[in-house]
């Protein structure tokens, strides 16, 4: 049986293995992501091994993993089934580390619009320490799991809550992130914004859909800053999105910005289509906290300057989350030490 120290050792070398990945092998990778889903191309699914090779970092995995009680070794693991989403490259893998490192046995179903990459990087941690294989096992169906971990959309979220209401679970919902701009921000931390509202083509619960701006707020600065991601509507499904969106805005006469490849305009609204971003302006500071406030528990997480804003990321972080950042601000290792 594998000893916490054992399960450790493997996730640091699998990220030694990640941050010497060859271009070769990871333009394969993409190439096979890409078959399931056009939106895993070679950008997307670098920064998302690039994202997880920084979460195993012996440093951060030891840090993190010494704020709880772990036993040695776990002499009664449960089995937890884990719906999978797959709306950006591997996201499931965070659940997969946390079921692993606790001794628990995971039972993943891939989404099948990410059957591969999850998949390839749980083989390659058998490579690396082939006990894991006793506790790994990819199934279509979860009625044998003992608890469960499931992420979708508010629609689903009802469906699970009912299905495995008489399990331990945590069933996440639509969440979505926002900026918090007060008009003072550089050129470079709008650039870096840009990277918040569109890596991944704005497919992530992480990604910045609306953006709060103080009133009479002057986009052109942004616009400006953010042209160095003008490739992203070369990508066909990209555009397609965006000339959708802009015939819809065009059709109705909704008053909107427009830079060629990512439009802005005012709504109540938190989540925004693919190529647009909301958003809403605000008084003073009263007005904005009252704002966010009113919205908080719709949202995986905020930007903002020098991440001031109270339990924000500085501008070009919401895509690099720690190891000991949870989706839905749930902590899923806490559960999984309880079952």
């Amino acid at each position: 049986m594998l000893t916490l120290e054992n399960r450790l050792t493997a996730f640091i070398k699998l990220g030694d293995y990640l941050r010497d990945l060859p271009l070769e092998e990871r333009e394969y990778l993409a190439r096979r992501a890409g078959q399931h889903n056009n939106f895993f191309d070679l950008p997307n699914v670098s920064a998302a091994l690039d994202g997880i090779a920084s979460m195993l970092q012996a440093d951060q995995l030891r840090t993190w993993i010494g704020q709880y009680n772990f036993p040695e070794t776990n002499e009664a693991p449960k089995k937890v089934g884990v719906v999978m989403a797959g709306n950006i490259p591997a996201v499931g893998f965070h659940d997969a580390l946390c079921i692993l490192l606790s001794g628990h046995i995971l039972q993943a179903k891939p989404s099948s619009d990410d059957p591969f990459l999850l998949p390839h990087l749980l083989s390659k941690l058998v490579e690396i320490e082939p006990a894991f294989q006793e506790q790994i096992q990819l199934v279509q169906m979860l009625k044998e799991s003992d608890a469960i971990i499931a992420t979708g959309s508010d629609n689903t979220a009802r469906y699970f809550e009912y299905y495995f209401a008489k399990r331990p679970h945590i069933i996440r919902k639509n969440r979505t992130s926002i900026a918090v701009l007060t008009g003072e921000e550089t050129q470079e931390e709008l650039a870096a914004l840009g990277d918040d509202i569109l890596r991944y083509y704005g497919l992530g619960c992480r990604n910045v859909a609306k953006a709060y701006v103080p009133e009479g707020y002057d986009f052109t600065p942004f616009f400006e800053a953010i042209e160095y991601k003008k490739e992203v509507v070369n990508h066909h499904k990209y555009q397609n999105n965006y000339d959708y969106n802009k015939s819809i805005f065009l059709v109705n006469a909704v008053p909107h910005l427009d830079n060629g490849f990512l439009m802005v305009t005012e709504s109540q609204q938190l989540v925004s289509p693919i190529s647009v971003l909301f958003y809403e302006t605000y008084t003073d500071e009263q007005d904005l906290r009252e704002k966010v406030a009113g919205v908080q528990e719709k949202l995986q997480c905020i930007v903002s300057k020098n991440a001031d804003w109270e339990n924000s990321f500085s501008f070009g972080q919401a895509q690099c989350p720690a190891v000991s950042d949870y989706a839905d601000g749930v902590d899923t290792m806490e559960f999984l030490l309880k079952l």
